[in-house]
Order: C-alpha cells, then structure tokens, then sequence
C-alpha cells in the first residue's frame, strides 16, 4: 500500500529509476524518488516530468506527444514494454521500477538506443512502390490494413521478443515484420514479390516461435504474431 501522511494529507509513492550516464564512470543505477501522489497527474510520465521539473534535472528520457501517438516514451514499467504516457500510476504499491527497453543499448538514463531497430525497418523500403500518378484503393482493400497501420514504432513488441534479444542483427522483429506485411497487404503496391523474397531469410523472418510476447505488450492493443504467422503463409501459399 502507499505510504500515507494522514497529517499532512500527502500519498507517497517511490520510483525507482534506472540512471546510467556515459559521460561518468561508475556503473548503472537505480536512483529512488518520492513523488507526492496527491500532487501529481495519473500516468507515469507524470511522475518522471515532475522528477525532472522538481527533483533531479539530469534525469534523461524521451517524450513528446503525451497522447500514445508519437511512440517516444516507450520504457520498461514494473516488468513490462509499454508507453509512460498511457500507463497509470499502480496506487496499490508503494513503488514502481522504470527502466529503458530491454535488450537495447542505452544512451542515458531511460533513453534506449533505436539506431539497428530503424535501420531494420529502412531494409523493408516502407513506401508505397507503384507506377503511375492515382491509387485508387476499395473500401474492402483498406480494411485489410487495420490493425497494422496504427503501430507508432515504439519498439515495445521487438524488445518483448526473446528471439529479438538474442538475433536483434538478422531478425527483424514484430514490429518491423508487421510493417512488411502491412506493405505486401497493400493492394497499391506493385512489388509485392519483391517484397516477400526480401524476406524469404531464415533468420529475417523465421526466428520468430510465436511465443506471443510482442502482442501481449503491444501499448496500442495490436496482434504482430497474427500478421508474422500470416506473412508466413503467405510466403508458402504466394
């Protein structure tokens, strides 16, 4: 339970954040901050706002929409890939642990670095390739498209995914693997083939043993082991 100051009408809960700056240099930490409960706003970005504003102004993390759109505050919450802005503060426990995305080099603090994540994702060209100046698309074509167009590339399924830890350089990941077959759904497109024999890769696309992480985690209720395990029939059936 949370830590209640009945005289002076303040709920007390404890963050406990992961601090690591390249620039000195001792080891990782995990530094602890009171926030008043009372004082601040529901979400977990919330709390890591009014620590920076409030107490510790070196505090690093990435954030800028506050709305689930933009993807940046994507972290690892008590446990679990999700964004700081659509998670709640837990007022059933006196504490929550917050660190940066798993299985990723850090560049300070709770700021992962995404530089092989997009850079897997240019490897799919994540245009529309055709020839011509209209794309005329049915309404029964676009509806092929929902629930693979809304991701905001937070990483949070990827970074979820056992097989994305250990083979991060040749595996693509859900979340760039759902934006492939996003692509190939796209009845616009012309180089479909091209596409999926881009793909046709043993450890591109086949490390993934469908475990499921990456849409149990997924901030914006999406299924990336759906579109994966279609994307591989797919490549079997043509």
């Amino acid at each position: 339970m949370l830590l209640t100051d009945h005289l002076q009408g303040k709920r007390i809960k404890y963050f406990q954040i992961y601090r690591w700056d390249p620039d000195q240099s001792s080891r990782p930490t995990m530094a602890t901050y009171p926030i008043n409960l009372s004082e601040c706003g529901p979400m977990v970005l919330d709390a890591l706002l009014k620590i920076k504003n409030e107490q510790d102004s070196t505090l690093t993390f990435r954030r800028s929409c506050r709305e689930g759109i933009c993807g940046s505050c994507a972290m690892n919450i008590d446990g679990s890939n999700t964004l700081a802005c659509l998670a709640r503060i837990d007022t059933s426990s006196s504490k929550t642990k917050i660190y940066p995305l798993p299985h990723m080099y850090v560049v300070k603090d709770l700021v992962p670095d995404m530089t092989n994540f997009y850079a897997q994702y240019k490897t799919i060209e994540p245009w529309l390739q055709k020839e011509g100046n209209e794309n005329y698309m049915s309404k029964k074509d676009r509806d092929v498209l929902d629930g693979m167009y809304e991701c905001i590339l937070c990483a949070c399924c990827s970074t979820s995914c056992p097989s994305y830890w250990w083979n991060s350089e040749k595996y693509l990941g859900p979340a760039v693997l759902m934006q492939a077959y996003r692509w190939i759904c796209d009845s616009r497109d012309q180089n479909t083939k091209k596409r999926m024999e881009m793909l046709d890769d043993t450890y591109k696309l086949y490390r993934c043993h469908t475990i499921m992480n990456c849409t149990k985690t997924c901030p914006k209720s999406l299924n990336p082991g759906l579109a994966i395990a279609r994307l591989k029939r797919k490549l079997v059936t043509g």
